[in-house]
């Protein structure tokens, strides 16, 4: 089996693509599910963020498995394959696990260096352990990947290159000048009380604003929040929960608006933005959509398939930067904030007199532009030793069932002989037998000790998968045999838990 990734990011989408290809909680159980029922997977994971959806599996077919897992992401996405083929990468082995650590680093983030995405795996991890979909492969690889990000984080200055998505929001918005400065005094709406929307009610009482107002669709989650702002010694500013039925009655009143629900539409149409600033609003105004996928683009996804990977597409590079939000001129009198996937704010609103919209879009380009922190290097150095080292151990792992096998063999055999000898020699006394059945023992130990360590460490070599079969080849082991201890390590309970 190997291990095989199939997804699509930022950095090969368009948003237009990406906000409908968004998988909600259910839906993704449901796609784990069907993955394992396909017969190319033995295991799966997904990878779902506001930024990428990406579909792990362990797989014994390549090609099968990469169609198979293309499909099942249109199915469960909602898009049509052939619209979005041309936005699937595809890595296999080495080059799977070295893209998921890649993203454990925030290498791959929008904002290189965020740590954001380290509680995203481990939720992805969770939900695989939780409905049985990730085996051994599976979560040796997510647990490694969490610490490969941990170390990176801890080892290097990466943190220095990279902020959270709601600080580098921010940054945008205040559009160069010092965001404390550009904050102070200003009145904010927060929409949604999630993780994000709550690290960015807690980012913007950091930056110094004077009142927050947290709207959500369950008051009680927005109560919770604004109770945590409120509490003594913060940072002092003034919060409160309002009904999502409030929103357009708070507009008129907000300086800045950071939204980030799970809605499936707009939160914020641009009339509704319009009316609380009292300006009209042109319907025929829209957001610009992705164009039709040429054919072209679909005939180089075989040749994607064919080198493991697949980069941007010019098409979606090019929708890319013809997405983002067209930004009126003059003073800014509304600040908007769109962090959600879908997305919550119509772009529309970009082009009202007096208003500044970021969104995920516009971050990508700005984070695309962004130069990058000497510690970068030293992560890459940091991912490509940690491949290495995975490797090493899988290989290594995957011939220790045999390894087992071969011993407990060798362990069947001297008992067989010790009791053959029980009936030859039935006057041997206890000391006599212990002696002669310890000395049997150590006889096959040392016989085995140098070719089974010799073999571990050939295993562990690029190209030594070959050994188990050799082994099992040469001792004639029973393939059950070897197939029981490997399910009885993947059953152990206290195996990949952190």
């Amino acid at each position: 089996m190997s291990l095989l990734v199939v997804g699509l990011s930022h950095r090969s989408a368009p948003v237009s693509v990406l906000e409908r290809a968004s998988l909600a909680a259910e839906t993704q159980a449901k796609l784990l599910q069907d993955t394992l029922a396909a017969e190319p997977a033995a295991e799966a994971a997904v990878l779902a963020t506001c930024n990428r959806i990406e579909l792990y599996a362990d797989v014994d077919k390549f090609h099968a498995g990469v169609a198979e897992l293309s499909t099942l992401l249109a199915q469960h996405s909602g898009v049509g394959l052939d619209e979005l083929t041309p936005y699937l990468y595809v890595h296999y082995e080495d080059r799977a696990v070295h893209h998921l650590f890649s993203v454990a680093c925030g290498l791959d983030s929008m904002v290189i260096g965020e740590g954001q995405i380290l509680g995203q795996i481990k939720d992805a991890l969770a939900l695989g352990q939780e409905i049985h979909t990730a085996g051994r492969l599976l979560n040796d690889l997510f647990q490694q990947a969490l610490r490969v990000g941990k170390r990176a984080h801890s080892e290097t200055g990466i943190d220095r290159a990279g902020q959270s998505l709601v600080t580098f929001g921010l940054q945008q918005l205040a559009n160069g000048a010092d965001t404390a400065d550009w904050a102070r005094g200003k009145r904010a709406l927060v929409i949604g009380a999630g993780s994000m929307s709550s690290l960015a009610a807690a980012t913007l009482a950091r930056t110094g604003v004077a009142e927050i107002v947290v709207a959500n669709r369950t008051r009680a989650r927005a109560d919770r929040l604004v109770e945590i702002l409120n509490q003594p010694g913060g940072t002092g500013v003034v919060a409160r929960a309002v009904e999502m039925a409030a929103v357009s009655d708070e507009l008129t009143r907000a300086d800045v608006v950071v939204s980030c629900t799970g809605a499936t539409g707009l939160v914020l149409t641009g009339e509704a933005v319009a009316d609380a600033l009292g300006l009209p609003f042109d319907a025929a105004v829209s957001t610009v959509e992705a164009p039709a996928a040429p054919a072209a683009d679909l005939d180089r996804h075989a040749a994607w398939v064919e080198n493991g990977s697949a980069p941007a597409t010019a098409q979606a590079q090019a929708v890319r930067r013809a997405t983002v939000p067209a930004q009126s001129t003059g003073p800014v009198r509304l600040a908007l904030l769109d962090l959600a996937m879908p997305r919550d704010i119509d772009g529309a609103a970009a082009r009202l007199e007096g208003v500044r919209l970021v969104d995920i879009e516009s971050l990508a380009e700005a984070s695309a532009d962004a130069p990058m922190a000497a510690d970068v290097d030293l992560v890459r150095t940091i991912v490509a030793d940690e491949v290495a080292a995975f490797g090493a151990a899988q290989r290594a792992a995957h011939i220790t069932p045999t390894v087992v096998a071969l011993r407990t063999m060798a362990a069947d055999v001297v008992a067989g002989e010790i009791a053959r000898l029980d009936g030859r020699l039935p006057d041997l006394d206890e000391k006599q037998r212990a002696e002669i059945t310890q000395t049997v023992r150590r006889v096959v130990d040392k016989l085995l000790h140098a070719p089974t360590v010799r073999v571990k460490q050939l295993a562990s070599e690029p190209g030594g998968a070959g050994y188990a079969d050799a082994l099992r080849e040469l001792f004639d082991l029973d393939p059950q045999t070897v197939a029981a201890v490997s399910r009885a390590d993947l059953n152990d309970p206290n195996r990949g838990r952190s």
